[in-house]
């Protein structure tokens, strides 16, 4: 390929990429409520209870199966909780009643599970765990990006005419990639010290292409870290014959880093973004 412009080829850089799926997994959310449907259901009696100590007490000694659900009603999803005052911190297991009921009790009242039961702020608890899960699951939209990104990659490689397993595989280490072709990575692998993940391994039969992905969205010192991290091995991988490394990037994060971009432009030949992909540039990479 021709030398190219940096400030040109940032400019075409895309804001997002988000699919319709990318900001909630509804499908994660339902399947994670429905597995205590039952029990929610049971701890539904709660609400409005004009007793809630004696009626969470009865209610707990009856379906102790119940106590896994608490966690979930305070957004976490782990089964032991840590809290306390001034200091004097309890450990609470609710995935085997291990702590007594009175722990149970102090607890469910000083975080205020109690009096959201017991003064009908909720109506339903599945519903309420729903609108938790939901918003659990939107944390989760920093690795959907990653991996829409992957799978963009992915299907330009697919359209290239690659077969997955058969010219082009993905997440191969170093090591994998050593055995498997033969040929020496020592000059990335630190003689042989350091482990790496590819996104993807490309093989044709004039050589073997090292593959990174990611999107950037935002800004942030990862960007940066990044940046020098690719140049160091854009660098290394000189010394490596039958052997390329590319790396697919975009995202208006690199806006905040493109100096750092375009150090590690300047040195890596092979680095490309999604309008690189569209106009068809797996075709000149890959031979």
């Amino acid at each position: 390929m021709n030398k190219r412009n940096f400030k040109t080829w940032i400019a075409k850089f895309k804001c997002s990429i988000a699919d319709y799926g990318y900001y909630i997994d509804f499908n994660k959310v339902y399947k994670n409520v429905d597995s205590i449907k039952i029990e929610l259901n049971i701890l539904n009696t709660l609400i409005g209870s004009k007793n809630i100590k004696v009626d969470f007490e009865n209610l707990i000694t009856k379906y102790p199966e119940t106590l896994k659900c608490i966690p979930i009603l305070l957004a976490v999803r782990e089964y032991e909780i840590y809290a306390g005052e001034n200091g004097n911190v309890k450990t609470y297991n609710f995935n085997k009643k291990e702590n007594t009921l009175e722990d149970y009790k102090t607890f469910m009242e000083k975080t205020g599970l109690f009096n959201l039961l017991s003064n009908h702020i909720i109506n339903n608890l599945y519903d309420y765990v729903t609108g938790v899960e939901t918003g659990l699951d939107s944390n989760g939209r920093k690795n959907r990006g990653g991996h829409q990104m992957e799978d963009l990659v992915e299907s330009y490689i697919q359209k290239a005419g690659f077969k997955k397993e058969i010219n082009y595989f993905k997440e191969m280490y170093i090591s994998e990639v050593s055995r498997k072709w033969n040929i020496d990575l020592s000059a990335v692998s630190n003689q042989g010290k350091m482990e790496k993940r590819w996104d993807f391994v490309v093989k044709t039969d004039k050589c073997i292409y090292l593959i990174e992905t990611n999107f950037y969205g935002s800004g942030g010192s990862k960007l940066n870290e990044t940046a020098r991290s690719y140049k160091t091995i854009a660098t290394e991988m000189k010394n490596v014959k039958g052997a390329k490394f590319v790396w697919f990037t975009d995202g208006a994060g690199w806006k905040s880093a493109a100096s750092n971009l375009e150090e590690t432009f300047d040195v890596l030949d092979d680095i490309y973004s999604i309008n690189d992909m569209q106009n068809d540039v797996m075709n000149e990479v890959f031979k």
